[in-house]
């Protein structure tokens, strides 16, 4: 089988190796038509480069324009404002609710979710980690997970500006 297998191998090979030539009139109809396709390749890419520089040319013209209209605006910058929610809870003793409503946002902290999902996740790797006292491997490792969890949701919420 061997034997076999190397015969079919090495006659591949061989016929493979074996490439007759092209005749001389089969080459020149190839070049001839490799040279019309040459040019209209060129004529296209002079056209395209041209059509490219006006296209520039006018982007550059318009962001010229802008910023000689935005040189002769005033500038003016606004002071960015950072509410915690217990200052706004202490600012609103004596005026209506409504408003205080209107600046807080509703539902979750990004830290309360990550507090419960970090607890969670926590604790059942806790009790998979700690085989003899599944229990106590699973409160300590929400208790961990919790406090991991809580911390980089409240530093997403900083960078959010809920807090």
């Amino acid at each position: 089988m061997k034997k076999i297998l190397s015969l079919i191998a090495f006659a591949g090979v061989l016929t493979a190796c074996n490439n007759p030539r092209p005749d001389a009139a089969k080459i020149e109809s190839e070049q001839q038509t490799v040279v019309l396709d040459t040019a209209g390749l060129a004529q296209f890419q002079a056209w395209k480069a041209q059509n490219e520089m006006a296209l520039m040319q006018q982007q550059y013209d318009q962001q010229q324009n802008n910023n000689n209209q935005v040189a002769t605006a005033p500038v003016r910058q606004a002071a960015p404002v950072r509410r915690t929610s217990s200052s706004a809870a202490r600012s609103t003793g004596s005026s209506t609710a409504g408003t205080s409503q209107a600046a807080q946002k509703k539902g979750w902290s990004k830290a309360a979710k990550g507090a419960v999902i970090g607890g969670v996740a926590g604790g059942a790797a806790g009790a998979v980690i700690n085989k003899k006292n599944r229990a106590v491997g699973g409160v300590v490792g929400g208790v961990i997970g919790a406090g991991v969890g809580y911390g980089i949701g409240r530093a997403k919420d900083k960078k959010d500006g809920r807090y």
